[in-house]
C-alpha cells in the first residue's frame, strides 16, 4: 500500500536499523508505539520536499547561517556547515529565539532541509584544518544568511537522530570542498574572536548583555572565536549550548541570589507542544529543581506503561555535581535568573513539566530555555500560601500534588525546615 511504501522509502532513506522490529511491522500506520502521529513519517514528509533538490553530490543554498559540531569519537570530531537547498531569507531554520509560535511539524520542516557536511578535524589542534575550519568559524559569527557551496563524496543521506538536547537537522555526507560568501560579522562576537586574551566565560558575557541571542553565542563557542588564543578548541554543539547556558546562568547567580526575595508565591504557566509547564516561585533565599514527567508514548518514555519522572536541584550553596537531566537543567535556570536579575529579587523555583504523547519528537533545550522565558512574559497567578499555590497546579496539571511531592527535594525542604520568618 501506499502509506507501506513510503515508510519503507523512509526506513531505507535514513538508515534505520533492522532491530527497530516494532517500527518494521507497524509501518507507520498502527500506531504500534502508541504516539499519535508516526516521527518517522514527519520526518519523511519533511524530507520528500527536499530530497530531489539534494539528489547530488553538489549543493548551493543559504546558510541560516548555521554550523554543527559532532562529539563521537572527539577529539577526532566532524564539523561542518548546514546548507538548505535553497536560496534567500534563511535566517529562520537556525534561530530557536523564533520558534515560539511554530509547530513540531513546521520546525522539522524547515530544520530537515538544513544538509549537513561533513569535515574531520582534530578538536583541540584546528589550525591544522585548513580552509574549511576557517570558513565554517567566519559562518559562525556572521549576522545574516550566506551563499553556500558545498561538494561532497557522495549523495547527502539521512539517519533518524532523535536528541532533546540539540535542534534536529537533515542528511548528512562528508564534505570535500565549501566556499562561503561574504557577510558582517555580529559586533561583539567579531571583537572576542579577534580578542585573543579575553577569557571565553567573559566572551560569552559580554556578547549576552549586549543583546546578542544566546543561539548565536553558542554557535560562535562551539568553533573556537572564544577564549586565550592557546585554550581556543572546537567544542561539540550540543556541549556549547549546555556550556552557555550554564556561564550565563552562574553570573546572573552571582548576583539575584543575594537578592531581596519576592513577597508572594507566584505560579506561572504555559501550554505549548503538547507539554504543560507550571513555574512556582516561593518568597524564600535561592533554590531550584526542575521536574520532568515524561507520559508513556513520549519520546524518552516510547513502551512505558506508566509515567516516568526525573528530577534534578539545587539550593543556595549551588550544585558541584553535572546535573543528570543535563542541558533541560541549566537552560531553565538561566531562563528563571533572566527575570529575576529584571527585578532585583530571589526566590525558590521550582518548574514542573509534563511531556504528553503529541510531543512526539524532540526539538532541542532551546524548548526549555524559550517555553520558561514564555511563561515568565506573562502576569502569575499570586497566592498567600504554598497550599492555595498547590491547589492551583493541582487543577492546571494531570499528575497529583503528592506525585509531585514525592519527586520535589525542594518543597519537601521548604515544608520541613523550620525558617527565621516562622518567628515574625
Amino acid at each position: 500500500m501506499a502509506g507501506e511504501w513510503f515508510f519503507d522509502k523512509m526506513v531505507n532513506y535514513n538508515d534505520v536499523s533492522n532491530g527497530t522490529s516494532q517500527c518494521i511491522i507497524c509501518k507507520g500506520a498502527r500506531r504500534l508505539c502508541g504516539k499519535d502521529r508516526c516521527p518517522l513519517m514527519i520526518k519523511f514528509y519533511s524530507q520528500s520536499k527536499t530530497m530531489k533538490l539534494i539528489d547530488a553530490t553538489d549543493i548551493e543554498g543559504s546558510s541560516p547561517p548555521a554550523v554543527f559540531v559532532g562529539r563521537y569519537g572527539y577529539p577526532k570530531v566532524d564539523i561542518g556547515p548546514l546548507i538548505p537547498p535553497e536560496f534567500g531569507d534563511t535566517s529562520i531554520m537556525d534561530k530557536p529565539e523564533l520558534w515560539g509560535n511554530k509547530s513540531i511539524d513546521e520546525i522539522t520542516d524547515f530544520r530537515f532541509r538544513l544538509v549537513r557536511g561533513k569535515y574531520r578535524i582534530d578538536a583541540t589542534d584546528f589550525k591544522k584544518g585548513g580552509r574549511i575550519v576557517d570558513q565554517v568559524q567566519e559562518m559562525a559569527l556572521i549576522e545574516r544568511p550566506i551563499d553556500i557551496e558545498a561538494r561532497f563524496s557522495s549523495k547527502p543521506k539521512g539517519r533518524v537522530i532523535l536528541d532533546d538536547e540539540i535542534q534536529p537537522f537533515g542528511p548528512s555526507a562528508r564534505m570535500d570542498y565549501m566556499k562561503a560568501g561574504n557577510g558582517r560579522m555580529h559586533k561583539y562576537l567579531e571583537r572576542s574572536f579577534y580578542d585573543t586574551d579575553m577569557k571565553a566565560a567573559d566572551a560569552v558575557l559580554n556578547a549576552y548583555r549586549n543583546g546578542t541571542l544566546i543561539s548565536e553565542i553558542q554557535k560562535a563557542f562551539s568553533v573556537g572565536t572564544m577564549g586565550i588564543d592557546r585554550n581556543r578548541r572546537f567544542v561539540p554543539t550540543r556541549w556549547s549550548i549546555t556550556a552557555v547556558d550554564d556561564i550565563i546562568g552562574k553570573d546572573l547567580l552571582k548576583t539575584t541570589k543575594h537578592n531581596n526575595t519576592i513577597d508572594e508565591f507566584r505560579i506561572y504557566e504555559l501550554h505549548a507542544l503538547d507539554n504543560r509547564w507550571c513555574i512556582l516561585m516561593m518568597p524564600c533565599t535561592w533554590r531550584f529543581e526542575l521536574i520532568e514527567a515524561w507520559y508513556p508514548n513520549t519520546t524518552w518514555n516510547p513502551s512505558g506503561r506508566q509515567i516516568e519522572m526525573i528530577s534534578d536541584c539545587e539550593f543556595f550553596d549551588g550544585r558541584t555535581e553535572y546535573a543528570p537531566i543535563s542541558g533541560c537543567y541549566y537552560a531553565s535556570r538561566m531562563a528563571v535568573n533572566e527575570l529575576l536579575m529584571k527585578e532585583k529579587r530571589t526566590a525558590g523555583v521550582v518548574i514542573f513539566r509534563e511531556a504528553h504523547p503529541g510531543y512526539v519528537m524532540p526539538v532541542g533545550v532551546w524548548n526549555v530555555r524559550e517555553r520558561v522565558r514564555e511563561s515568565l512574559t506573562g502576569n502569575p497567578f499570586r497566592f498567600d500560601n504554598l497550599e492555595s499555590a498547590l491547589q492551583h497546579i493541582d487543577s492546571v496539571m494531570d499528575i497529583p500534588r503528592k506525585t509531585w511531592l514525592q519527586h520535589s527535594a525542594v518543597l519537601r525542604d521548604y515544608m520541613i525546615q523550620r525558617r527565621i520568618d516562622d518567628y515574625v
